[in-house]
């Protein structure tokens, strides 16, 4: 069975078959992965945490109860204000991922390959405005990017969960912009903690496949994320970067890849985010160091 990333969507094609550039692999055990950054700085460690076991920020969200009944239309408009589509024009084409607002002066998470290569970036908020953003940095280790939208002002941000205490069963809603469609919500539960999976351009040392994968890819760089968290809401090209949140519209994942069924289709409802205390700690990082 291929796998593919969930975005970003890619430049208009004759067909929606997969490209082989963002491919992924379950691994059987991932490899560690060498990280070349620094210590985290006090200012972002405030900001966004820095201990993975603690309450991050704010656990509340307006407009859903504390009490956990909350319905799914309640969390579903809480959390779209603070979900963004991301748009990107590189030298191989135009895309579209989607993006988490951190802070309410612009500063937006997203994934690392939704901006790599890109030469102009734009962020569509969930009013329908627009503003020009600058990368301010990514860990491509982990998939995760730091972009600020200019000009920005009085944006709100999401409020950040902690994943460790996710259970396979607990209700989930994806929300992004899959196939350039912005604000859409998906709904569905934790299908499974602690997967590792392998994305990339195809390629490297596949010893840690599957043996039913192996020999099927041929990858030069890839990209491996440890502890991923499995869905089953759909999740499509151009949800990633966009939100993975709980019943009480909490942010717990990072939207990032799919496995597809390899005739072109999109969702078969095994989706993957990175676990938001892992992106919690690249996006300290990059905020502290710049680019790891």
């Amino acid at each position: 069975m291929p796998f593919g990333a969930a975005g970003p969507v890619p430049p208009p094609r004759p067909s929606w078959g997969w490209s082989a550039r963002r491919r992924l692999a379950l691994l059987g055990a991932a490899a560690a992965i060498a990280l070349g950054a620094g210590g985290v700085g006090a200012a972002a460690t405030l900001a966004f945490g820095g201990d993975p076991g603690s309450e991050f920020g704010p656990s509340a969200v307006a407009g859903v109860s504390t009490k956990g009944d909350a319905t799914t239309a309640q969390v579903a408009k809480a959390v779209q204000p603070s979900v963004v589509s991301v748009q990107t024009v590189a030298t191989s084409g135009e895309g579209t991922g989607s993006g988490v607002i951190l802070r309410a002066d612009g500063t937006i998470m997203t994934n690392a390959h939704v901006v790599s290569g890109a030469r102009q970036v734009t962020v569509k908020f969930s009013d329908a405005r627009t503003a020009p953003a600058k990368i301010l940095g990514v860990d491509s280790a982990h998939d995760i990017a730091v972009i600020q939208a200019q000009g920005a002002s009085g944006l709100r941000p999401a409020v950040l969960g902690n994943s460790a205490k996710l259970a396979v069963g607990d209700p989930v809603l994806a929300v992004g912009s899959p196939l350039g469609l912005d604000g859409s919500v998906t709904s569905g539960i934790v299908s499974a903690l602690g997967r590792s999976i392998q994305e990339g351009d195809g390629g490297g040392d596949q010893q840690d496949l599957p043996p039913f994968m192996q020999g099927r890819f041929t990858q030069q760089q890839t990209t491996v994320i440890k502890n991923a968290i499995q869905t089953d809401a759909a999740i499509n090209p151009g949800n990633s970067g966009g939100a993975l949140v709980n019943g009480a519209g909490q942010v717990i994942g990072v939207n990032t890849a799919i496995a597809t069924s390899g005739d072109g289709s999109g969702s078969i409802g095994v989706g993957f985010a990175i676990p938001v205390n892992d992106a919690r700690k690249a996006v300290n990082r990059i905020l502290t160091t710049g680019s790891v």
